[in-house]
This record gives structure tokens, C-alpha cells and sequence, in this order.
């Protein structure tokens, strides 16, 4: 961070050495109007600049939604494989093994879905997984069909905690700090350069201005409340999830 303060520091200097040489030459004119050359030129340098922070910071959390959304059809996808795949296992090994899936289904679509808004997953999850790949792996194969289900077993825990890995990333995921905070600041600075010019907009030319900056403030703010995959208006939500409750339960019937 304090090199960036640094940056900026160093290109406010360069304007200012800038504007010395400048007027010891003499090779200029005097630039005060609201509306002449310097404010022209960086107005539109800013709205540039602004356009530029608000549109990957719309564009980063947008993606980063999409692909979390996906990710959760994959995992919950891997748990309905395993759960058929825990059928060709012997009755009592078949039953414990798709308890175990059921509660880790219910473990992500219930508590951890709402631990995810912060950030984090639960660690019973991982415990979960954890224990049925041991006991899968205990599981006496005396036959190559029981030997090939546990193999199949195992195959789609490792998808689920593979998933289940990208999951806990996308929910830790957010834009830079920077990129927000620059587009807070050039957002503010865009609407208040007016005033910083030296105009003194009155009457009906301070509508356009209001709008402008309701405008703004709304974008900027909705850059903040989308930063996050599992919160706010983009949030993903536990469907992947609910819609597999109701497939193990059809599986489970023979459906």
C-alpha cells in the first residue's frame, strides 16, 4: 500500500515540476476557466479512469459468481455419483457410506452455506469426508465387483473434496482492496471536479449534476456489494444443493 501512496506522491510532484518549468519559460498561457483545457483534459482522464475500476470491479465479482455457481453443480454432482456408486457395496458398508453423504449434503446446504457469507466452511465438513474415505478404504474387497465399487467409492470422494477445495477458494474470494477503494475515490473525485474547477453550478444545471452523482454512488456502491461470491445480490445460492436432497432420495428409492 505505501507504494502506491508513493506513486501517487511522485506523479503530484511531476505535475507540479511540470507547472514551475512551465511558467518560467514562459510558454504558456494561464488556465483558470472551469471550462478550459487542463480541467477538459482531466475530466476526461478521470471519467476514463473510473469507467476502466468500475467495470473489473462489476466484471471480476461477476465471473467469480459464475464459476462458484458452477463449481457447486460439480460438487453436489459428485456426491449423487458416489451415492449410486455406494449401491454395488455390501448392504451394511452401501447404508453407512450414503449417511455419511446425506449428512455432508445437509452439512453444506444448511450451516456452512450460511458460514460461507463470511468467508470460511465449516471444519466438520472436511471431518466428514475424511471419515468416510478411511472407512471406505476399510471396506474388505474380496471380490473384484466390491473391489471396483470401493475404487469408484473413493474416485468420486476425490471429485467431491477436490470441489469442495475450489469452493472454499471462491468463497474467500474478493476483487483487490485497491481496485475498490479507486473506485470509490475516482468516482468521488469525478463528481465533485466541477466544484474543484472552480464552477459554481446553480439552478437547473445542478440536476444533471445530482443525477450524475446518484448514478455514481449506486455503481460504486453495488461494486462493494457484489465483491463477494456467497453475499449479496449475486450471492450463489444452495440449489445445486437442495435439487441433490431430493436425488439422493429418489436413488434411495429406487428411482
Amino acid at each position: 500500500m505505501i507504494v502506491y501512496f508513493a506513486a501517487a506522491a511522485c506523479a503530484v510532484g511531476v505535475v507540479l515540476v511540470a507547472s514551475v518549468l512551465v511558467r518560467r519559460t514562459r510558454g504558456g498561457v494561464d488556465d483558470d476557466a472551469p471550462d478550459g483545457p487542463t480541467t477538459g483534459h482531466t475530466g476526461a482522464m478521470l471519467s476514463a479512469l473510473f469507467l476502466l475500476a468500475f467495470a473489473i470491479a462489476i466484471i471480476v465479482p461477476w465471473t467469480t459468481s459464475d464459476a462458484a455457481r458452477s463449481n457447486t453443480y460439480t460438487e453436489s454432482q459428485a456426491v449423487a455419483e458416489a451415492y449410486w456408486a455406494a449401491a454395488r457395496l455390501r448392504p451394511p458398508d452401501a447404508q453407512h457410506v450414503r449417511q455419511g453423504l446425506r449428512d455432508y449434503a445437509e452439512l453444506v446446504e444448511g450451516p456452512e452455506w450460511r458460514l460461507m457469507e463470511d468467508g470460511r466452511l465449516s471444519s466438520r465438513g472436511w471431518t466428514l469426508l475424511d471419515a468416510l474415505r478411511r472407512d471406505v478404504i476399510a471396506v474388505e474387497a474380496d471380490t473384484d465387483e466390491i473391489k471396483d465399487a470401493r475404487n469408484a467409492v473413493l474416485d468420486h470422494l476425490g471429485e467431491i473434496s477436490a470441489a469442495r477445495r475450489q469452493r472454499a477458494m471462491d468463497a474467500d474470494s474478493a476483487p483487490p482492496t485497491g481496485l475498490l477503494v479507486i473506485t470509490v475515490l475516482t468516482g468521488i473525485t469525478v463528481t465533485l471536479l466541477p466544484f474543484f474547477a472552480g464552477a459554481r453550478p446553480r439552478g437547473a444545471s445542478l440536476i444533471p449534476l445530482a443525477l450524475m452523482a446518484a448514478l455514481l454512488a449506486a455503481g460504486t456502491y453495488l461494486t462493494i456489494d457484489i465483491s463477494h461470491a456467497f453475499d449479496g445480490p449475486l450471492a450463489v445460492e444452495p440449489d445445486a444443493f437442495t435439487e441433490l436432497q431430493a436425488d439422493l432420495r429418489r436413488i434411495a428409492g429406487g428411482g
